[in-house]
């Protein structure tokens, strides 16, 4: 009887979530053709809160003291399903864009928003003139004072747990000087997973860590960066599931 319930209540939440994303998207296609989206940004956050209300999960943000909301960085997050951009563009009080696959891009209607709204293209196949582009079109959104959202695993968790961080976020915040800023999202997996298509009704908490610089950093202490901002990040995952028993069947 609970799954039944469970399947019953997750269809109704996929639907209601769906329906109300197709309604935003297109309204935000006229407004991202004529407006700037920093004019707008405030639309786009309560967007995405209203996506996260119906699909059944509750918000909790929880700040640094370290953490300066004017200062444009790098966000390392962990990456657990798919609503992690409403739950990010919901938790991060500043503008914020993200690295995002290239294929992506391809996507009818919703690829030609997210290159308007300033994501960055991540090139699947690595060549010197692709990477070279991304490193552009980062410099040009920082330039702009637009923070950038890495998701270090460069895959979704299928654990629960933290997996390895790859360099690439790393290196690009250290070549322009920014702060890298560890984020923690917490409870999000028993949320929704990758394997299943359930939406368990949860608390999800997102802590913004304190900054860490990188400007007086040498290239060979990357990986030593990389592997610091990972303990971080995983700290607040792995004491949640130390001192809870609620972790999806």
């Amino acid at each position: 009887m609970k799954r039944a319930w469970l399947a019953v209540r997750s269809a109704w939440c996929w639907t209601a979530s769906g329906v109300f994303f197709l309604f935003a998207v297109f309204l935000l296609i006229p407004l991202a053709m004529f407006f700037d989206p920093r004019n707008y940004d405030w639309l786009q956050r309560w967007f995405c809160r209203c996506i996260l209300k119906l699909s059944g999960a509750k918000l909790r943000v929880e700040r640094a003291s370290g953490f300066d909301p004017a200062r444009t960085c790098f966000f390392i997050v962990n990456h657990v399903n798919l609503f992690d951009p409403f739950i990010l563009y919901s938790a991060i009080p500043q503008f914020v864009r993200g690295l995002e696959l290239e294929s992506h891009f391809k996507i009818p209607v919703y690829g030609w928003l997210m290159k308007r709204y300033g994501n960055v293209p991540v090139p699947d196949v690595r060549r010197p003139s692709d990477l070279k582009r991304m490193w552009k079109l980062t410099g040009d959104a920082l330039e702009r004072g637009i923070s950038i959202i890495v998701f270090a695993e460069g895959k979704r968790t299928v654990t629960g747990r933290v997996d390895e961080f790859e360099d690439g976020g790393f290196r690009l915040a250290h070549h322009f000087g920014c702060p890298v800023v560890p984020v923690s999202v917490v409870g999000s997996f028993e949320f929704n997973r990758k394997d299943r298509w359930w939406l368990h009704p949860s608390l999800i908490t997102v802590c913004i860590h304190d900054p860490i610089e990188t400007s007086a950093l040498k290239k060979a202490e990357i990986p030593a960066l990389r592997d610091r901002v990972r303990a971080i990040v995983a700290e607040p995952i792995d004491a949640y599931y130390a001192n809870s028993s609620d972790f999806p069947d």
